[in-house]
C-alpha cells in the first residue's frame, strides 16, 4: 500500500509512524486507519524490525481526533466508508486499537502535541507513552454528543483507574500533560526536542538487549492477562511458555552471553519463532 496520511520509516531496528496530515492537525480520517492497519501488518512480518514509535507531523498536535470538517455528514461518512453488510458498522478507530493491541512488536507513543478523540484513545493500546510538554489529552465525547471508542471503556479503566477514567471521559476537559503523567497515563513528560530522542532510547534498549520473541510472547501475556479470571489462567501460560523458550536456542545464547559479558546475538525469529502457548484463546469476532 502507498501511503497518503502517514509516514512509515525503519532504521535500526526501529520502525516509525508518522501521522501526517499537519494541515489538519493530524485529524483521523477512514484512510488513515487502513494505512496504520496496513503499516501494523508490516511491523509484523518485518523480523528486522524490533520497536514502534508512533508520533505527528509538527508540533501542534499528534492528533486532533477525527476529521469532522464536515460536520455531522463526517460520522456519516465514516460508517458509509466502513460498508457493512449487515448489523452496526464498525467504529474505525476500534478496528485501529486492536490491531495495535495484537502487535507482535512493543509500541512507543511519542505523543508530540495534541491528542484528542481518537487521538487520545489510540494511543491507550499501546506499551509506553511519553508526551511533549505541549501535549494535551482530551477524552472529549460527551462534549460532542457521543461516547468513548477505540475500546477505549476497556483500556482507559485498566491503565488510570475507574475513578480517573470516568471523571475524564463525563467531563471530556483538557488534561495538561503533567497531569496526563502524573495519573498514570504516560511515562514521561519531555522538551518537544527531546521527546523522539527519549522513545527512541528506550527502543534502543529493548531492540539491543532482549529476544524478539521473548519480548512478543510477554507483550502477549501481559495484555492478555487483563481479562484473566484467575491468576491460574496466568500461571497455565507462563508455564508453557517458560518450558518452551527454556528449551530454545535464544535461551542458550541469553545465558552464554551473560556468562561472557557481551551483548546477546538471538537467532529466534517472531515470524516462524513464536510459540503458541495460548491453545484456547479465540480473538471474538464482531457481531
Amino acid at each position: 500500500m502507498e501511503y497518503s496520511e502517514i509516514r512509515y520509516d525503519v532504521a535500526d531496528q526501529i520502525a516509525t509512524i508518522t501521522l501526517h496530515r499537519p494541515k489538519r492537525m493530524n485529524a483521523f480520517t477512514y484512510t488513515m486507519m487502513r494505512e496504520l492497519v496496513d503499516a501494523f501488518d508490516r511491523v509484523d512480518a518485518d523480523d528486522e524490525v524490533r520497536v514502534v514509535i508512533v508520533t505527528g507531523d509538527g508540533e501542534r498536535a499528534f492528533c486532533a481526533g477525527a476529521d469532522l470538517s464536515g460536520g455531522t455528514e463526517s460520522l456519516a461518512r465514516f460508517e458509509r466508508d466502513e460498508a457493512p453488510t449487515e448489523g452496526t458498522p464498525r467504529d474505525p478507530g476500534g478496528q485501529l486499537s486492536l490491531r495495535i493491541f495484537e502487535c507482535k512488536k512493543p509500541v512507543i507513543g511519542a505523543i508530540n502535541g495534541a491528542a484528542v478523540g481518537v487521538g487520545a484513545t489510540m494511543t491507550l493500546p499501546m506499551d509506553i507513552r511519553l508526551a511533549s510538554e505541549t501535549a494535551r489529552f482530551g477524552f472529549v465525547f460527551t462534549r460532542r454528543g457521543i461516547v468513548p471508542e477505540a475500546c477505549s471503556s476497556y483500556f482507559l479503566p485498566r491503565l488510570v483507574g475507574i475513578s480517573t477514567a470516568t471523571e475524564w471521559c463525563y467531563s471530556g476537559r483538557l488534561l495538561p500533560a503533567g497531569e496526563a503523567e502524573q495519573r498514570g497515563l504516560v511515562r514521561s513528560v519531555h522538551a518537544p526536542d527531546e521527546l523522539l530522542p527519549a522513545a527512541r532510547e528506550i527502543a534502543r534498549e529493548i531492540a539491543d538487549n532482549t529476544s524478539a520473541v521473548s519480548v512478543a510472547l510477554t507483550r502477549q501475556m501481559l495484555w492478555r492477562m487483563l481479562g484473566a479470571s484467575s491468576p491460574m489462567e496466568a500461571h497455565r501460560v507462563e508455564s508453557r511458555a517458560f518450558h518452551l523458550r527454556g528449551d530454545s536456542a535464544d535461551c542458550e545464547e541469553g545465558i552464554a552471553s551473560f556468562l561472557e559479558k557481551r551483548l546477546p546475538t538471538y537467532p529466534d525469529r517472531v515470524s516462524d519463532g513464536l510459540p503458541d502457548v495460548f491453545p484456547d484463546y479465540e480473538t471474538p469476532e464482531y457481531q
